[in-house]
């Protein structure tokens, strides 16, 4: 195991808010080579369309078999592509600082978004994967992660995974939202080979539109935790972070766009005016559950509406 490098406080608040983190480029090219090496190639003369792809791919793959629950360290032999991914000290630490690396191991996929041509095989009118949020209804205050490998380049054309920042908190069932076709502020990825993004179990997020002619591979990872997830990244106080609250609304016109409580009440491009801010108590309740301090707020959003006196 490389040494850690743990998540910053400030990291931890904009996966807070946010309900994900980026890591560009940190899985070196010989890993991304090995894991597609690891995928294999099925001959196009044999495809006769998308399950037909996956099916065969699944047999001949070398990415291996992992039962639900298995524990993360031994779920990966040593020597494979995946085993060096989630041992790079960028993942490694993000995965302590999230889920323990104790973790387990719920499940791991391949993703594949299929060019026009695969669509015509299986006679089915190409379209891009619906908006959803993986699961069933999941009201815990514990969450897992999902680890979202990009072992090739991903360009505008490959159809990228589009997702919603700020959305995991919006719990709702699974394909429930797949109406939704835009939102105002999602995001699509785009990026270069090796890129690694860590989502919140609730993001909402859906594969875009292959409209390239080359297969677009996506290797996810879920991650359960297996302990309290409390205090586990590298802690350390943010610029101009106090313990006091800080006036609002009337203020002397100066941002601290570092500080916690700005981090933790930046709306999203979706937001309502007045509805939106109720992420900003979900966004609060979260910190106070992963930080344990059960008086922490951003700007009194909690406090005010906890002044009840039985």
């Amino acid at each position: 195991m490389t040494d850690l490098k743990l998540l910053t406080t400030e990291q931890m608040a904009h996966f807070a808010a946010k309900g994900f983190i980026s890591f560009p480029s940190v899985v070196p090219d010989h890993i991304n080579q090995k894991f597609l090496d690891d995928i294999g190639e099925v001959p196009s003369e044999n495809e006769k369309g998308m399950m037909s792809h996956y099916s065969n791919i699944m047999k001949s793959s070398t990415i291996p078999l992992v039962p639900a629950g298995t524990a993360l360290k031994d779920s990966y032999p040593e020597g494979t592509a995946l085993n060096e991914l989630i041992n790079l000290s960028e993942i490694s630490g993000a995965i302590e600082s999230l889920v323990g690396l104790d973790c387990l191991l719920d499940h791991h996929f391949l993703h594949i978004t299929f060019p026009q041509k695969y669509w015509e095989k299986s006679k089915t009118p190409q379209r891009s994967q619906s908006i959803h949020q993986d699961s069933t209804i999941d009201p815990r205050k514990a969450f897992d992660v999902q680890i979202f490998y990009f072992p090739h380049e991903v360009t505008k054309e490959m159809g990228g995974t589009r997702y919603i920042p700020g959305s995991h908190f919006r719990v709702v069932s699974e394909s429930s939202i797949s109406r939704y076709q835009n939102i105002k502020g999602q995001e699509h990825v785009i990026c270069p080979a090796g890129t690694v993004m860590i989502f919140h179990m609730g993001l909402w997020h859906g594969g875009g539109l292959n409209q390239s002619d080359q297969l677009r591979y996506l290797f996810k990872i879920r991650l359960c935790p297996k302990r309290r997830q409390l205090r586990l990244w590298e802690e350390g106080q943010l610029k101009n972070e106090t313990e006091s609250q800080r006036p609002i609304f009337w203020t002397d016109g100066k941002k601290q766009e570092d500080h916690l409580s700005s981090i933790l009440t930046k709306p999203e491009p979706w937001f309502e005016m007045d509805s939106g801010r109720l992420e900003y108590l979900n966004r609060i309740r979260f910190w106070r559950y992963i930080s344990g301090d059960d008086n922490f707020d951003a700007d009194y959003w909690v406090t005010r509406v906890e002044n009840e006196f039985l």
